[in-house]
This record gives structure tokens, sequence and C-alpha cells, in this order.
């Protein structure tokens, strides 16, 4: 009898590119039954904190809220230098200062929001939304700043808009690490063999589209937000790289920093101390 796993990744290039072979059963399943979700990141933590799925991408900053019911899985996961959230504005030589003005922000348990709340803190009134939002709010005025994510990162001069300070820049110059923005986290409550069966198929996708980019690119394109093929091969350059392959020693340390830090800030509920910030485990098949 097959194993149900309720599987629920995001939009983004990143995703659809390493998810590919999987999506498209150009890869073996494992005698596993995937029912694939594809939503927006902020819908994905929610959900994520609800339980609603076996197998999911997540923020990290989200993930952290649950750490003891899930595991992250070694592959799939964006994290690098030169990976982060832009803080963008709508009009040149302006930062947040005053309560007064707006930043958007892709969602409230986003790596993107930890990133803002940790270096621009009770600077400016927060809004939430779609991240396909933030860009044209932008455009006509409607707010000051926002916290740019994915295709995005690649189309912001040509939109007109101003960049105030690229948050990744920022976390690398304080850390020396790399910025984890999200991963593959699967639920504690699934046979061990199990987890270590969807670990297998999804970096034997990730491995089908690395040797077949130009493959995936329907898959990406019927998803994106962006349709230009040369930007959502960028996409992939920047997030898709060895740390995507397997977090490792690195990725670790990067994941602990970041859970120290989001326990500084009050992500965790405000019952978390420094010194012993909940810590999210990588499965080790």
């Amino acid at each position: 009898m097959k194993h149900s796993i309720r599987l629920a990744i995001s939009t983004c290039p990143n995703d659809t590119f390493a998810f590919h072979g999987l999506l498209t059963r150009a890869v073996d399943w494992r005698g596993l039954d995937f029912q694939v979700d594809l939503l927006d990141i902020e819908a994905l933590n929610t959900r994520l904190r609800h339980g609603d799925f076996d197998v999911c991408k997540a923020s990290f900053a989200a993930a952290i809220a649950v750490a003891g019911d899930v595991v992250v899985l070694p592959t799939g996961s964006a994290l690098g230098f030169g990976v982060g959230p832009l803080l963008l504005a709508s009009e040149p030589h302006t930062a947040p200062r005053d309560a007064g003005q707006v930043t958007l922000c892709p969602g409230e348990h986003t790596t993107a929001a930890l990133l803002f709340e940790m270096f621009h803190p009770r600077s400016t009134r927060v809004e939430h939304v779609v991240f396909s939002e933030i860009m044209p709010r932008l455009r006509t005025r409607t707010a000051d700043f926002g916290v740019c994510i994915h295709e995005g990162r690649f189309t912001w001069r040509a939109q007109g808009l101003d960049l105030v300070e690229d948050l990744g820049t920022r976390w690398e110059a304080e850390t020396g690490s790399p910025l984890p923005l999200g991963g593959i986290v699967a639920a504690r409550r699934l046979p061990f063999d199990v987890i270590a069966a969807v670990q297998e198929v999804i970096h034997e996708s990730l491995e089908f589209a690395l040797r077949n980019r130009d493959a995936a690119l329907p898959t990406m394109r019927r998803h994106a937000q962006e349709f230009d093929d040369h930007v959502l091969m960028q996409h992939v350059e920047l997030y898709v790289n060895e740390w995507t392959r397997d977090l490792g020693a690195t990725g670790r340390r990067a994941l602990d920093e970041l859970s120290r830090r989001a326990a500084t800030v009050g992500e965790n509920g405000g019952g978390a101390s420094e010194a012993d910030p909940p810590r999210l485990e990588i499965f080790a098949g």
C-alpha cells in the first residue's frame, strides 16, 4: 500500500525548478503517493503551524516556531550569500524611520519579515501582503517601503524603485554566515523510512533539474510572477547552490544563528532565551 504524502511547495522559481522532476514524475516516487499543493510562502508558513502538511517548504523563521514538530530535510533549502531580501523605497533617498510610514512585508512569519524586524525594529508601521503586491504598491506610492523577495530582486530597477538596503548583505556582515531563507521540513510524525524516501525523491528531483535545466522552464513559467526565461534562470542561479543539495555543517551553523537571533526579537513567542532558542534539527537519513 502506498504511503500518501501531503506535500506543499512555493510557486517561486527555485522550488518549481528543484521539484520539476517530482511534479512531472520524471523521477521515481519510491512507492510514495505525493499530493502536491503550490502556495504563496506565507500561506505555507501559516499552514505549517496548523500541521496541514506532511512535508512542505517553509520560511526558516516559521519553522523555528514549530521546531519540536518538524525536521529539516538536507535537500531543497534556499541558503546562501547574496540571496537576501531587498528593502526597497517608493521614493529615492528615504529610509524607514517614521511611525507614519508604511513598510510592506511578504508575510508575518517569513524570514524576510524577521530580518526587517531584526534590523529596523519599530521603525515604521508594517503591513503583511502577498509578495506579488509589494512592488505594484510601491510604484503607485500607496506604501513607502517594501521587503522584496523572489523575482523582484532582479526587476526592481526597471520598475523605478530605490534600494534602501540589502538585508542579506547586512546579515552576512554581522554574522559571517550565509543567510538561511527557507527549506523543506517534514513532520516528525512520519516514519523514519518514509522521511528518508521523501528526501531521496527530492534529491533526485533536484539533480534531474540540474541536468535538464531547459526542461524545467515550462514548470517554472506556469507558476511564476515573472515570465522572462532569463529572469527565471537568474533566480535559479542565485538560489540553487551547493547548500540546496545538502545543508551540511554550514547550514547547521546558519540555522543555529537564525534561531538565536529570532529569539531575541520575540519570534518564538517571547518564552525563549537567547541562550537556549528552539533548535531546528537536520534529518540524517
